[in-house]
């Protein structure tokens, strides 16, 4: 009798990983989530709604990588530790159901087959002097540093794979660069929250009454509001950032809000 662990590493080598998902983990994709695992992309951009399931859906993409290859390490980046350590959790939740984790902690999983998943901080220094990763993520991209992206991309120099992840946040910062300018090299999908039946449409009435226009169309409908009157320009952030200083925090007001 073949035992549950080693029909798990045949099926996630050779089975359609829609259909693996939904026997290992019990993921049951949508049509939006199936092309996403099914992309095989080495370079992936995911432009979605909020609460469509990116976190769930990229979980589930680390956690099929790292069975598949033994040995490999995934890098998970986001804006902060608390949200780097969310998704660090999907992961090991996914993992610990088919009994492949032989180590854990809240940022850092180690597999039976050698594999690692590492989840590091939106910190540009926090990110240099890993080798070599297979695959790695930034999650809620458009929030994240142009600086700490600048120090991620050479971890790719042998061949990694690159998936950046976010719901917009204005035409600004390397998100919304390689969304709109990023060439053929990237696979690109686009996730309004219409296109997903979880989202009820009263409620989506309901917050582009309350959020306004704007915040709407950025949060639910994939668009990249333009800044143009913003008055702290992104840069002048990074360079707070690569100082050491803590600016998540901070109350950005557009022109005519002051």
């Amino acid at each position: 009798m073949v035992s549950h662990n080693a029909w798990s590493r045949s099926l996630v080598t050779h089975g359609d990983p829609v259909e693996v998902s939904a026997r290992l983990f019990g993921f049951v994709a949508d049509g939006k989530q199936a092309d996403v695992l099914r992309a095989g992309a080495r370079r992936l951009l995911l432009c979605c709604s909020r609460q469509w399931g990116k976190s769930s859906t990229a979980a589930v993409l680390v956690a099929l990588r790292v069975l598949r290859e033994p040995g490999c390490l995934v890098v998970i980046v986001s804006p902060t530790l608390r949200q780097t350590a969310e998704l660090v959790l999907k992961v090991r939740n996914l993992l610990e159901a088919v009994g492949e984790l032989a180590g854990k902690s809240k940022l850092t999983l180690g597999l039976k087959n050698g594999s690692r998943v590492l989840g590091v901080p939106g910190d540009e220094c926090s990110v240099r002097g890993f080798s070599a990763p297979a695959m790695v993520v930034i999650d809620e991209a458009a929030r994240v540093g142009d600086l700490l992206y600048k120090a991620l991309r050479p971890m790719l120099a042998r061949g990694g794979d690159l998936a950046l992840l976010s719901t917009p946040f204005g035409e600004r910062g390397f998100f919304w660069r390689e969304w709109v300018s990023g060439g053929d090299g990237w696979t690109r999908v686009s996730v309004k929250a219409t296109e997903c039946e979880r989202i009820p449409a009263e409620f989506l009435e309901e917050e582009k009454r309350v959020q306004g226009e704007d915040w709407f169309r950025q949060e639910y409908l994939c668009e990249f509001v333009g800044m143009e009157n913003q008055v702290f320009r992104q840069e002048w952030f990074d360079r707070a950032v690569a100082a050491g200083l803590d600016v998540q925090g901070l109350d950005v007001r557009l022109e005519g809000e002051m």
